[in-house]
């Protein structure tokens, strides 16, 4: 299996979907999918109710469609943006966490990062730091 994908240009773009990559677009994929239906549905349904939970529901969802198509995209700049979304993902994630259960009273419903992820296994703390080790770990092969 090649590590590279032509491009139209004639330039050839480092895959980032291989091993434990392959692994990675997938969980992403299915948080993408997971985060924009909720946020979708709570925004339409019931924002009034709790609209700072349902918004960061919505910036989680973005962030995860953003990493997906960087991973899937490839290249040393799409891995650049993967590496500072997930860096910001992280962040994201360990402050809203923190906030969940320092304030529990400042959100009414859940995001998708309360409690650092717990509702959804805790895979939105471990997924940026699993995101940040591979991405890392390819510059350095490639280097």
């Amino acid at each position: 299996m090649t590590t590279e994908v032509p491009r139209t240009s004639g330039a050839r773009r480092s895959r980032l979907v291989t091993g434990p990559g392959l692994l990675l677009v997938w969980l992403y994929g299915v948080m993408s999918v997971g985060a924009v239906s909720r946020s979708v549905y709570q925004i339409a349904t019931e924002f009034h109710h709790a609209p700072l939970a349902y918004a960061l529901s919505a910036v989680a969802a973005v962030v995860y469609a953003f990493i997906t198509y960087t991973l899937v995209r490839g290249g040393e700049s799409a891995r650049r943006a993967a590496l500072v979304c997930c860096a910001a993902e992280l962040v994201g994630v360990l402050t809203v966490g923190t906030w969940t259960l320092a304030d529990p009273s400042a959100f009414p419903d859940t995001t998708v990062w309360s409690d650092y992820g717990m509702g959804y296994l805790f895979i939105p703390v471990l997924l940026p730091v699993t995101g940040i080790v591979w991405l890392r770990k390819r510059a350095a092969s490639t280097a």
